[in-house]
């Protein structure tokens, strides 16, 4: 895949997002929201932090499973039970993501919901790749 990530200066400078991403390739992957469901269907991590990685990891298992790296995510969409928990977070959020996917970001939304399918989960992440 080839990404150029668009971030127009006419718009606030993003912070761990880019405004749009262009992507070209011959394969999109779809990707199922995740949670911080164990190989067992399990929620794990009692913080945010602990919960966002896990589904950030399970995410990514998804996408290499089907051929692609963290490079190749054009869109994400993180869903939070909690977004002013999450701003809090975010610097650290933030370190999770680029340990785990790197600094290639991808067009994203943080959005808050009244609650998940696993009701103790506090965050789920889904999105889609394009791959070569």
């Amino acid at each position: 895949m080839t990404a150029e990530r668009v971030n127009p200066p006419t718009l606030s400078p993003p912070t761990g997002f880019s405004h749009a991403v262009v992507a070209t390739g011959s394969r999109v992957v779809f990707l199922a929201g995740q949670t911080a469901l164990d190989t067992d269907g399990k929620v794990v991590g009692e913080t945010l932090q602990e919960q966002f990685e896990r589904a950030l990891a399970n995410l990514l298992t998804a996408l290499a499973a089907a051929g692609g790296t963290p490079a190749d995510l054009a869109r994400v969409t993180v869903y939070a039970t909690d977004v002013a928990a999450y701003r809090t977070r975010a610097a650290e959020l933030g370190r999770i993501w680029r340990r785990l996917a790197g600094r290639d970001y991808p067009a994203m939304a943080v959005v808050e919901v009244v609650r998940l399918w696993d009701e103790q989960a506090m965050v789920e992440l889904d999105g889609f790749a394009v791959l070569p």
